[in-house]
């Protein structure tokens, strides 16, 4: 947990004289029809109580600055492994679905079930994060059990290729536009640095085809995977 905290802690440091300033990294493809990044991606998704407290913490941001991009409920997730990172140009039909299906659920035989903790907010110049935290390293081996396993495969695969990740984050604001109340959208923000968003049992992951929003008007579900049963 140290060093995951580490993680958050440093992304907080360098991004609070931005956040301070409202001189924040808008992203301009929100809402541009000609965005077509896709990829593939396993995830998790929040439980009811952690969205419940997520959604009113992101209600409350909304009221300070209702020119963000905030997340809704059925967009949440946490992603535990991106297996082709978005890019313009990706489509289904380059694949066999099936086939990652079949890798993935050979990597999950000896995995069981895990919990996040889900505690705090952190942000980056571009973004707001609900901080995730493993209460064991089961996510860490599933990771490099997965990585190994598309390794060793013939499929297509971007792994780690924009970063790799570490941690058990949630994104769950993009700022469309700069900060009009900087001041007190971080002033929330530090109200809510440690707050508890709940714990939750990760004990089934989905993989999907996806937008780089994990928009669900666009995300289409793959498979399903039980793991820990």
């Amino acid at each position: 947990m140290e060093g995951r905290a580490g993680i958050y802690d440093k992304l907080w440091d360098e991004s609070y004289s931005r956040l301070k300033t409202g001189s924040v990294e808008t992203d301009h493809y929100i809402d541009s029809p000609e965005d077509k990044r896709y990829g593939i991606t396993l995830l998790t998704r929040p439980d009811v109580m952690v969205r419940q407290k997520i959604s009113i913490f992101l209600e409350k941001l909304c009221d300070i600055e209702p020119r963000q991009y905030y997340y809704p409920n059925s967009d949440l997730h946490m992603t535990v492994l991106s297996v082709i990172s978005c890019f313009d140009g990706f489509h289904l039909r380059q694949v066999d679905p099936t086939a990652y299906q079949k890798v993935i659920q050979r990597s999950l035989e000896n995995i069981g079930s895990f919990e996040i903790h889900f505690c705090g907010v952190t942000a980056s110049p571009s973004a707001v994060l609900i901080q995730g935290f493993p209460t064991d390293s089961t996510l860490e081996v599933l990771r490099e059990v997965l990585r190994d396993s598309f390794r060793s495969s013939e499929l297509m695969a971007t792994i780690d290729s924009r970063y790799r990740i570490q941690t058990a984050h949630m994104t769950v604001v993009r700022f469309r536009d700069e900060l009009l109340n900087p001041d007190a959208f971080l002033n929330l923000l530090q109200e809510y640095r440690h707050y508890d968003f709940g714990k939750m049992k990760v004990d089934r992951l989905e993989l999907v085809f996806n937008d780089w929003y994990q928009r669900r008007s666009t995300t289409r579900r793959l498979a399903e995977f039980r793991i820990g049963v």
